[in-house]
Formats: C-alpha cells, sequence, structure tokens
C-alpha cells in the first residue's frame, strides 16, 4: 500500500485498528487516505467499497468533508441516493456522498480525527435507510 504523505499518528493507530488495508496519495492539488475493503449496510448494491476520504493541507485543523465510495453504492430498493457526483481519483470514478458536519455538529480541531469522520460516515450509510425507508 502507498504511503505518499505522512498522517498524524491517532489516524494511524486508527486505520491499523480496523484491520484493513490503506493507503495514502498524492495527486496533483490533492490528497487522499484510502481505506480498501471498508464495509457498508445490508440494503446497498454490494457489502464493501473502498473509501477514500480528502485529506486538505490544513488537516487537522482543517475538517474532513463528504466521503468518496468506489465502486458505487446503490440501494437494492430502488430508492435514490441524494447529493451525488462523482469524482476521479487514483484513475478510478469514485461516488462522492455529499454530506456535511453542520453547526451542532462541527469539526473539532485537536479531538476529530479520521476515526470520528468515519463514525459519520457510518452514520450516512445507515441514515440513507432511516430517512427513506
Amino acid at each position: 500500500m502507498r504511503r505518499e504523505f505522512q498522517l498524524p499518528e491517532r489516524d494511524v493507530k486508527f486505520l491499523d485498528s480496523t484491520g484493513r488495508p490503506w493507503e495514502t496519495i498524492g495527486l496533483p492539488g490533492k490528497r487522499y487516505v484510502l481505506i480498501h475493503g471498508y464495509p457498508v449496510p445490508s440494503g446497498y448494491n454490494i457489502p464493501e467499497v473502498i473509501t477514500a476520504l480528502k485529506i486538505d493541507p490544513g488537516y487537522d485543523d482543517a475538517q474532513i468533508d463528504m466521503a468518496y465510495f468506489f465502486p458505487a453504492l446503490v440501494r437494492q430498493d430502488g430508492k435514490t441516493i441524494n447529493n451525488l457526483t462523482h469524482e476521479t481519483i487514483d484513475g478510478q470514478i469514485y461516488q462522492r456522498w455529499s454530506r456535511h458536519r453542520t453547526p451542532a455538529n462541527p469539526w473539532r480541531p485537536g479531538e476529530d480525527y479520521i476515526g470520528s469522520h468515519m463514525a459519520l460516515v457510518d452514520d450516512w450509510l445507515e441514515r440513507e435507510f432511516r430517512l427513506k425507508p
């Protein structure tokens, strides 16, 4: 797995603790963490994806926003997933979920990190079925 840029130690510990392969890649003007074999809840077309997180230059003061999935997720019941676009990352077309923190749940520099963001990603994946059962 590539390690094209360094992450803070707590991020490395979190990623290693998942038992899933992960890598950091630097592309022109962008950096991503890719988490391979990331499980998704039942109800989607596939059981696991590569989850990408865009890491801005000011991280960890700057927040992680959204999540990107490859291959694209589709609900098995045929219902539409809102606020999706596509972005090419490392030569693959990822599905970008436009989900953001709110004023009630802001990024907390020094407290939030990849692990806390992935907890939000898990909630977004599950909430899709709570909002549109």
